[in-house]
């Protein structure tokens, strides 16, 4: 069997008290195994039975190629955001109708797929049962073992004849919300909305960063002549955002991604301002050309088509895929910085529109994180409409002044 959020090993003495020939424990803190390792009474990770994994589940289940009479996620609730990633959480992969179906397709002839938590909410479990629901082809079998707290066990068989309820599951409500999916990840969110708490504190932050920025670089109406550099700051937010919330579905949400993602687009950045310094590049309206290109190449590409890739393939196709239109905006932003008669003024709309950008991440709520690549293209076309035309004929090198800050932009 399968366990994910295997934790300190419970569930795992559990199933090797019932029989289990072998567990694969699936478990995403390492802290948590070794605490398990250490101090649980029954040592369940000391049986050989037991192949424990330090990953991300969904991750997991994307890689291995094993089949299981019974695949169990076990508590994987982890209260906890992805770094960077708005409102990604790091369970959040993990319920949406394509990891169910995932988790379907390891299971073998008559096996069984399971979940189990505290779900605090009646339309939540109803939720879930629906997604179980749409991956499995039939009615999962909902167990409500208290009403406080909403605890809850969904299970679904391969086939409808391979379970047996003891009440068969009612079936969603009419205000039931659908489904989560790769694209809005989003459990807990009952609809397609943003919180009103959320509003509240992302307004205070562009009051802070609306006067921070009035102080060092003077009266906004200086910053006219930069609003191209303003859209560039809020249109690269919107793609790195893009960018981990891919890898993290594509890889896994642990901080080694993370770490990786992070580095790639420094690299990315770094690798446009040499290029940019040393070389003579093609003029801007080419490389916003290039750079709109990349993005339609992002939203060509399904994230189901990269899933199905052997690892090492779906690595390099993605990076190509990620880091090529984020490489095209920084040479851009390089380009059209050495143009700029005042840094600090146009350094100061590059950064304010950073700022917006990061606000702005949170759309994806209501339009998914593909949506952010139509709302970047839209912000880079704009960018490309107020470029000067001076600035819009060159085509040498950027120069070293927008080597400086070109990791803004």
């Amino acid at each position: 069997m399968l366990i994910v959020g295997a934790g300190s090993g419970t569930d795992v003495s559990i199933a090797l008290s019932k029989g289990a020939k072998h567990v694969d424990a699936v478990e995403i803190d390492p802290k948590l195994l070794e605490l398990g390792r250490s101090y649980h009474p029954d040592k369940p990770y000391d049986d050989p039975r037991v192949t424990p994994h330090v990953t991300d589940g969904r991750a997991f289940l994307e890689r291995t190629s094993d089949k299981y009479d019974l695949i169990l996620f076990a508590l994987p609730d982890s209260l906890t955001l992805v770094s960077g990633a708005s409102s990604l959480r790091l369970e959040s992969y993990l319920f949406t109708q394509q990891a169910m179906e995932a988790a379907r397709d390891h299971l073998k002839p008559g096996g069984t797929f399971s979940m189990y938590n505290y779900y605090r909410e009646t339309w939540l479990v109803d939720r879930l049962g629906s997604t179980m629901q749409a991956a499995f082809g039939h009615k999962p079998c909902v167990d409500i073992v208290s009403e406080t707290g909403q605890q809850a066990v969904i299970t679904a068989g391969l086939t409808a004849e391979a379970q047996r309820c003891e009440s068969e599951w009612a079936g969603a409500k009419a205000d039931t919300p659908p489904p989560a999916s790769d694209d809005l990840p989003f459990l807990y969110l009952k609809d397609r909305t943003i919180p009103q708490i959320y509003i509240i504190t992302l307004g205070l932050i562009l009051v802070v960063s609306l006067l921070a920025v009035r102080a060092v670089a003077g009266p906004y109406r200086r910053m006219r002549p930069y609003a191209d550099l303003f859209l560039l700051g809020v249109a690269f937010l919107l793609l790195e955002t893009k960018s981990v919330t891919g890898f993290a579905l594509l890889f896994g949400t642990t901080w080694v991604v993370n770490a990786i993602v992070f580095g790639g687009v420094l690299v990315a950045v770094l690798a446009a301002v040499e290029v940019t310094r040393r070389f003579r590049v093609p003029s801007l309206p080419v490389m916003y050309g290039v750079l709109l290109a990349g993005l339609v190449l992002a939203w060509l590409v399904p994230n189901s088509w990269l899933l199905s890739l052997p690892l090492p393939l779906r690595a390099v196709t993605a990076v190509v895929v990620a880091f090529l239109p984020i490489f095209a905006a920084n040479v851009v932003f390089a380009k059209r910085f050495a143009d700029s008669a005042d840094a600090t003024v146009s350094f100061g709309a590059n950064l304010l529109g950073a700022m917006v950008g990061g606000c702005l991440e949170y759309l994806a709520l209501v339009i998914g994180y593909q949506g952010l690549l139509i709302v970047a293209g839209l912000v880079y076309l704009g960018a490309f409409a107020l470029l000067p035309r001076t600035s819009g004929a060159a085509g040498g090198a950027g120069g070293a002044g927008g080597a400086g800050v070109a990791k803004v932009g």
